[in-house]
């Protein structure tokens, strides 16, 4: 029902900045979460931040104060802004989408994910 296309990753020095991109198929106001988890080699997938469709946010410690989740319903996007960033914070990050029966056409909860973007950070 909704697909999500992830861009934005790429190679970056420690201490440089990204911003990720979540275009979604379907709009995003319909939509209950978005969030951003990633996944680093040989480890599992974790959660970096979350935006629910009320606008309460969530970040996981170990990115509080560098990253900023945001969401643009008006483009059906979901953006990931990455600051000051660590080499630890190499990994492919996923969109995620949590939607429901209050999207036209859906009568039934679903978790949807995109295919992931690389990001690495040199030393």
């Amino acid at each position: 029902q909704v697909q999500l296309v992830e861009s934005g990753g790429g190679l970056v020095q420690a201490g440089g900045s990204l911003r990720l991109s979540c275009a979604a198929s379907r709009s995003t106001f319909s939509i209950n979460t978005m969030a951003w988890y990633r996944q680093a080699p040989g480890k599992q997938r974790e959660l970096v931040a979350r935006i629910t469709r009320g606008g309460i946010i969530n970040y996981a410690d170990s990115v509080k104060g560098r990253f900023t989740i945001s969401r643009d319903n008006a483009n059906n996007a979901v953006y990931l802004q990455l600051n000051s960033l660590k080499p630890e914070d190499t990994a492919v990050y996923y969109c995620y989408a949590h939607y429901g029966p209050g999207m036209d056409g859906v009568s039934s909860w679903y978790d949807t994910w995109g295919q992931g973007t690389q990001v690495t950070v040199s030393s």
